[in-house]
Formats: C-alpha cells, structure tokens, sequence
C-alpha cells in the first residue's frame, strides 16, 4: 500500500555499455595465432622501416659531411706552359692562396703526387713525363670563413699562367642532390611499409570480426554503441602494434649498434677506410634511435587506427 509519505525515486538512465554483461573474455581473443601472425608481420615491417629511416639517417650525415669538407677546399691547376717555370708559377700561386683572407693553409702537390691522382683512370708504370700533367694547389678555407674566391681566380688569372681555380661547387650540388633523392626514396618505402601495414591489420581486424560476428552482432542488438565495439577491437590491436612495432625497431637498434662496433673493431683497416668516406662512422646517433622510436610509436597509432576505421566500416555494413 503507498502512503502519501512515500516517493517515487527516479532510476538514471543507463547507457547501452552499462547493460552489456560483465564477461571475463574480451571480444577479441588476446593470444590467438592470426594475432600472433599479425604481431611477426608488424614486427618485420618495422624491422624494415627502422633500417630504412637509419639508412637515410646515415646517408643525410655522411652527405652533410662530404659537403662540409669539399666546400672548406678550393683547388688551384696550374697547367705546364712552354716558356715559363712552373715551379715558380705553383709558388705565386700559393703565394696569392695565402694573402687571401679566410684561407687556413695551402699545399701545394708534387709532380709524383699529381702523377699518383691519375693511376685510377690512367693506370699505373705509365711515364708520363711527355704529358701537360696539371700541378695541384690544394686551399684549405678557414672555418665559418667566406673568402673571396673570384678575387683570387682574378688574381690567378692575371699573374699565372695556365692557372684556373676550382670551388668545387658542381660536386657540391650532386651531393645534395643525392642527399635529397636518398631522403625522397626514404619516405617513399616508408610510406610503402605503413601501407602494406595498414592492408595487414585492416585484413587481420575483418578476420577477426569475422570469428566473432555472432558476439559483435548480439552486442549490436542489445544497444552497444560502435565506438564501444570500436575500442575494444582498438585496444587490442594497439597492444600488437607496441609489441610487433618494439621487436622490430628494437632488432634495427641491435644491427645499427652492432655495425658501429664493427666499424670499430676494423678501424684502421682499409675496408674501414672505405665505409667510413661513405657512411662516416656507420653510427646513427641519438637522433636516429630517437626517430627510431618515434617510428615504433607511428607504427602502434597507424595499427590501432586502421583498425577502429575497419570496425566502423564494417559495423555499417553489418546495419
């Protein structure tokens, strides 16, 4: 019997997940082997993207080291010339060099050492003493220096024969063209391995809703939202992109770490001498591990996302 003292109280509405009952599975098993297959091929793909992003991290130093060094040179020939001595002619030469503000030293090369620069594409035991060789006067420029290098090639002009001065600024723009292109072709095979990434775990979300469409099609029923079933199928597959995205990133550090020991193990040797004129220490330093890690993290973002857009799409095809 109600009495004039009793109230009605009034219930709060529930939203649809508070209705979903309190199971202790997931909807989407945590150890299943199409997830673990997914955890090995996220793992490769990033084991690829990190060696590529090192790779480029490398080339841009080593080319960014290259031109650091040909842009602190400019290089004075001086062609034999009938009638004059051309010793003196390298001497005023290198005299000029170093009145020149901004120049740190000069050298000036021997008829043996430029005779030497020639083997490669001449060959060596050859007698080159019938041949207009060029003597070299290599200029070494000052650190944070800008001289004034038409001023010298004007000078050279007019006061040595024969004499013509190279800045090397045609092998400075290869470089950073081949910088540029190497960085280009970086971004592109990265953009390829997030791609081939993204089919996977579009793929690998479609299978799993696919085992589980009874579950996902009864929580529809009964009020769940999508972005609830969204985010479990997010969750899930975030914690294989981190575990995939780590294994793989961290195997590229360990080869990266480990080619750098190598380096050090052979320094000296002339194999070293070689590896390190084109990939300087073979080290990518704080800044490639860091972006390293970035990637991993991208990786993890790009897996979960792709899977929240799958379940979204799916889940509208399924209404």
């Amino acid at each position: 019997m109600v009495t004039p003292k009793m109230r009605v109280q009034a219930v709060p509405a529930r939203s649809p997940a508070d209705t979903l009952p309190k199971t202790a599975t997931p909807i989407v098993p945590a150890d299943s082997i199409a997830g673990q297959a997914l955890v090995a091929v996220i793992a490769i793909m990033a084991f690829l993207a990190a060696v590529t992003l090192g790779a480029v991290v490398l080339v841009r130093g080593a080319a960014g080291e290259w031109q650091a060094a040909v842009a602190r040179e400019v290089t004075i020939q001086v062609l034999p010339t009938q009638g004059r001595d051309l010793d003196a002619d390298l001497k005023r030469a290198a005299d000029l060099a170093v009145a020149t503000p901004g120049v740190d030293n000069v050298r000036v090369y021997s008829k043996t050492e430029s005779e030497r620069l020639l083997e490669p594409w001449l060959g060596s035991g050859l007698a080159l003493d019938d041949l207009p060789v060029p003597r070299l006067v290599v200029v070494r420029i000052s650190a944070d220096a800008q001289p004034n290098l038409n001023a010298l090639r004007k000078a050279l002009a007019n006061e040595v024969a024969g004499a013509t001065l190279d800045d090397h600024r045609g092998w400075i723009d290869r470089m950073r063209g081949m910088a540029r292109t190497s960085v280009i072709c970086g971004i592109v095979v990265l953009l390829l391995v997030l791609a081939a990434t993204m089919l996977s775990v579009a793929f690998a979300t479609r299978g799993a809703m696919a085992s589980n469409r009874p579950v996902i099609e009864v929580l529809h029923v009964i009020g769940a939202r999508d972005g609830y079933i969204a985010g479990q199928f997010q969750r899930h597959f975030l914690w294989l992109g981190l575990k995939g995205g780590a294994i793989g990133g961290i195997a590229a550090m360990v080869l990266f770490f480990l080619a750098g020991s190598f380096g050090e193990w052979f320094k000296g040797t002339a194999g070293e001498q070689q590896v390190a004129a084109l990939f300087g220490s073979f080290a990518i330093g704080i800044v490639g591990y860091a972006a390293i890690l970035v990637l991993v993290g991208v990786i993890a973002g790009v897996t979960a996302g792709t899977s929240r857009l799958t379940v979204f799409h799916t889940l509208g095809m399924i209404e």
